[in-house]
């Protein structure tokens, strides 16, 4: 793993922000719209440290088990209180009580199973999680997410749950040179989008898009994307395969 220096961070960061301002205006988008969500998974605390200190107080971490390390580790003698933890990636149901303290949004939705036991959390705690549901859009065995097809179907069930909010659809794109290909993931998902707000206005989120396509994503509609890579520095992965894998296994945003 290189993690640039502090820096280079933040140049990444400067650069990051006017290459999103570029693909808003390809399109006639306000950059405003779209949320930079920096994904600190596998670096240390300092480098959550160094993204607040750039001005981004939500950041976004894979393993729950390790953002709640970095959570007690930064939040501790009342240090970083506004600086919130997303959840960005897939979560086993036998982990969900440890939602309930230290994540204030969820971005992997995949099944009632653990909708319903993060519910009954949420209501011991006394809180309600803003919750993005996850949609399999590229069709490969090797992601997470609900189908396309049963999507809409899946945020009528969530409806039932009070201590959950539906707040959007996250999806990540195939692992493609082909353009068409990836545009398709994104466009997919924010059809869905579009159809679950005729019946919950609440839901106009769209998380999609990481280091090597949110430029498209944004093109696309994004409202949230989640960059690692491209502003801490390379993981020890190979490119061709610095995509989306199952929890445990290497994968990159």
């Amino acid at each position: 793993m290189a993690l640039y220096a502090p820096e280079k961070i933040k140049e990444n960061f400067v650069e990051l922000q006017q290459r999103i301002a570029e693909a808003c205006q390809r399109v006639g988008r306000d950059p405003a719209e779209v949320r930079l969500i920096p994904v600190t998974k596998e670096f240390s605390p300092a480098v959550v440290e160094l993204a607040y200190e750039a001005g981004y107080k939500q950041v976004g971490e894979n393993k729950v088990q390790e953002l709640v390390d970095k959570h007690e580790s930064l939040k501790q003698d009342g240090a970083y209180e506004d600086l919130d933890f997303i959840l960005i990636g897939h979560l086993q149901s036998n982990k969900a009580r440890f939602m309930t303290e230290h994540v204030a949004e969820f971005h992997a939705l995949d099944s009632l199973r653990l909708a319903a036991r993060l519910d009954r959390f949420m209501e011991e705690a006394g809180r309600v999680l803003p919750v993005y549901v996850q949609v399999n859009t590229s069709k490969e065995d090797s992601k997470y997410g609900v189908s396309a097809s049963e999507a809409l179907d899946f945020i009528d069930e969530c409806a039932q749950f009070k201590h959950l909010r539906v707040v959007g659809l996250m999806t990540l794109a195939i692992n493609s040179k082909d353009e068409d290909e990836v545009r398709h993931c994104f466009r997919t998902l924010k059809t869905l989008r579009d159809q679950a707000q005729l019946k919950y206005p609440e839901v106009t989120r769209l998380s999609m898009g990481m280091s090597g396509d949110f430029e498209i994503a944004i093109e696309e509609g994004a409202t949230d994307i989640r960059i690692g890579q491209m502003i801490f520095g390379p993981r020890d992965i190979p490119n061709e395969l610095a995509h989306f894998w199952p929890e445990n296994t290497p994968h990159s945003n």
